[in-house]
């Protein structure tokens, strides 16, 4: 015990943070004992406390912080209003697109991603075959696609 303590004080420089490695250590020298046969206990010993304190070290360093100005949070209310305010300018901006599509490709792709319906209830309500149902959604799914880029492009450069 000694020797792994002395080991975790030298990498981590606290007593305290060096105690509670020692005895995670010896939680782990349990299940990795079972896995592992071992010739040199004490060499062995050595590297597994070794190689605990500096992924310790390592898991540290990667976990940054940062002090933060209360001035330039924003409130959750006016984050939540603007999330609102931006889908319901892209539910206009989809409306707009929905409108450039062809009268049939308009009706599958609502029949589809709006109503819900499968290919084959699409195919029954429009009278259209199942080859052309799919084609109208995904040509549909494209030509929306295309139109909500381009609008959105296009706010971006007001």
């Amino acid at each position: 015990m000694d020797l792994v303590y002395g080991v975790c004080l030298k990498y981590l420089k606290d007593s305290e943070t060096a105690k509670d490695a020692v005895l995670a250590i010896f939680e782990e020298l349990v299940s990795k004992l079972k896995k592992h046969e071992v010739e040199n206990f004490k060499g062995w010993l050595h590297t597994v406390a070794r190689n605990h304190c500096l992924m310790q070290l390592r898991s540290a360093k990667n976990m940054k912080t940062s002090e933060f100005d209360p001035d330039h949070m924003q409130l959750t209310e006016t984050v939540h209003l603007n999330g609102i305010m931006e889908k319901e300018e892209h539910l206009e901006q989809l409306n707009e697109c929905l409108k450039t599509l062809s009268p049939e490709q308009k009706t599958i792709v609502e029949l589809f991603y709006l109503q819900h319906k499968c290919y084959k209830e699409i195919e029954i309500i429009t009278g259209v075959e199942w080859n052309k149902v799919r084609s109208h959604i995904q040509n549909g799914r494209r030509n929306l696609k295309i139109c909500m880029e381009q609008k959105i492009h296009s706010a971006s450069n007001e």
